[in-house]
């Protein structure tokens, strides 16, 4: 599961989003398509949920979705806006 990282504020809305990282003074700004993924992870909503419907809105084919879904998702996640809750619970256990 994802989830946007706990000290962040942000607006997302038809145009993309603005998200605040007070304690790194880091602004980052999404186009249409960030803030829409954006606004799915702060929903609660899995990376396949969100390659599906953006496979069925744009009518583009699931391999190019899921290499482009995760490419900016791991662009979020070297900016810490993002964490992958199962993955920090397994490398928890793991240690």
């Amino acid at each position: 599961m994802i989830q946007t990282a706990p000290q962040l504020n942000s607006i997302v809305d038809q145009d993309g989003a603005v998200i605040l990282n007070g304690p790194r003074c880091q602004i980052t700004t999404l186009d249409a398509m960030g803030g829409y993924i954006w606004r799915q992870i702060e929903q609660g909503k899995t990376k396949e949920e969100i390659v599906c419907h953006l496979v069925a809105e744009t009518a583009t084919d699931i391999q190019t979705v899921e290499r482009d879904v995760q490419e900016f998702l791991a662009d979020l996640a070297s900016r810490a806006l993002i964490q992958d809750v199962a993955a920090a619970q397994r490398r928890s256990e793991d240690q």
